[in-house]
């Protein structure tokens, strides 16, 4: 089976780690984004992914190339000479992906975290014997979103509507899709989005099913979801009850923390953190709901919250960093800074408090 990854573009929105890494190789929950995907598709049997981009393929590869050998599965890219939107894409690697099986393949949004229930998706599949399936999550504010009006007992697609004002349902499109290969005959190389031209197509022939996806689901594309992302992963983690949760008198809830990690005594860390490779956290310290990237340094009495602390940064003693701080790869926090907010550019050192949500260049 085949899987085809739409990675796109610059990852503006959650500058500014993307401005260190293509977005997919940000960190999430200690790992890239883009690895928990690949190995969902590897556990259920996926042998080849394709990544569809157009944005510093060579970094990707050359990253993703040790995973290929530890995973044992074949990643391949496919480069846009220009943005393609979400069908496009497909069109430009329909020779990767349609092989002499005529089996479906899968198609996933980068930047979605969930717990990819890839297997029961392929049986749902099967047993509708549809073109297409979409996986579809329940929300709260369906307003926001584009809507799946569907047929409940079946799945099958009756129409899609785009952010109603009035309520007409609370399924949103989850970004994962497994297609039948004739799907590709319907998308022409050029600038086309999957949701908007090709689905409402197929749902008009009763060909398209969706199936509502059990468990968590996170678009983690900026850091407020990412932030969210992470309480509900590793949520979903103590639910499995993971032996990959940290424990301790100095834990609280739900941590994750790299086995390279050394922290002080006195700590408090929790709920919804994670602490990554060859970090330090010094004594005395305060975590909670944020994520420490590799490499990072946090001193005495420093204490953090709701923020993402970018790689190799340092936090100076008695700290405070919260409020959706975000620092860059290779930010230096000095002693007894204050940041509410501050969105802070890599490789930059901060000698005064950052008062109110602003971008530090």
């Amino acid at each position: 089976m085949k899987a085809l990854i739409l990675v796109g573009g610059f990852g503006t929105r959650l500058r500014p780690l993307t401005l260190s890494f293509p977005k997919p190789l940000v960190d999430f929950a200690n790992k890239p984004m883009i690895l928990h995907q690949i190995e969902a598709l590897k556990a259920i049997g996926v042998t080849e992914v394709v990544l569809a981009i157009n944005y510093q393929p060579e970094v990707m590869l050359n990253f993703l190339k040790d995973f290929e050998t530890k995973l044992g599965i074949k990643i391949t890219c496919s480069q846009e000479s220009e943005p393609l939107g979400t069908a496009g894409p497909l069109a430009l690697a329909r020779d990767s992906l349609i092989d002499d099986s005529g089996e479906p393949f899968f198609v996933l949004n980068s930047d979605v975290i969930s717990d990819y229930p890839l297997k029961e998706m392929i049986e749902f599949h099967k047993a509708h014997g549809g073109e297409a399936s979409i996986m579809v999550t329940k929300v709260d504010e369906p307003s926001k979103y584009g809507v799946v009006v569907m047929e409940e007992t079946t799945g099958e697609v009756e129409k899609f509507v785009e952010k109603p004002k009035i309520f007409v349902g609370n399924k949103i499109n989850a970004g994962i899709y497994l297609l039948n290969p004739s799907v590709l005959d319907r998308i022409e190389l050029r600038p086309t989005s999957i949701e908007k031209e090709v689905f409402p197509k197929i749902a008009m022939e009763k060909k398209l099913y969706a199936m509502v996806l059990p468990g968590f689901w996170m678009d983690i594309g900026q850091p407020k979801d990412y932030i969210t992302g992470l309480r509900l992963y590793l949520d979903s983690l103590r639910k499995k009850s993971s032996s990959k949760l940290a424990n301790g008198s100095h834990i609280v809830g739900n941590v994750l923390v790299d086995e390279s990690a050394v922290i002080g005594e006195g700590c408090l860390i929790g709920p919804d953190v994670a602490i990554g490779p060859g970090c330090a956290v010094e004594s005395g310290v305060r975590l909670s709901r944020c994520t420490i990237m590799r490499g990072v340094r946090i001193k005495k009495h420093a204490c953090i919250s709701s923020s993402i602390i970018g790689w190799h940064s340092t936090v100076g003693q008695w700290a405070r960093i919260e409020n959706m701080t975000i620092l860059g790869e290779d930010v230096h926090v000095c002693d007894e800074i204050y940041s509410n907010g501050g969105v802070v550019l890599p490789h930059k050192e901060i000698k005064s408090s950052i008062l109110k949500p602003e971008i530090v260049m």
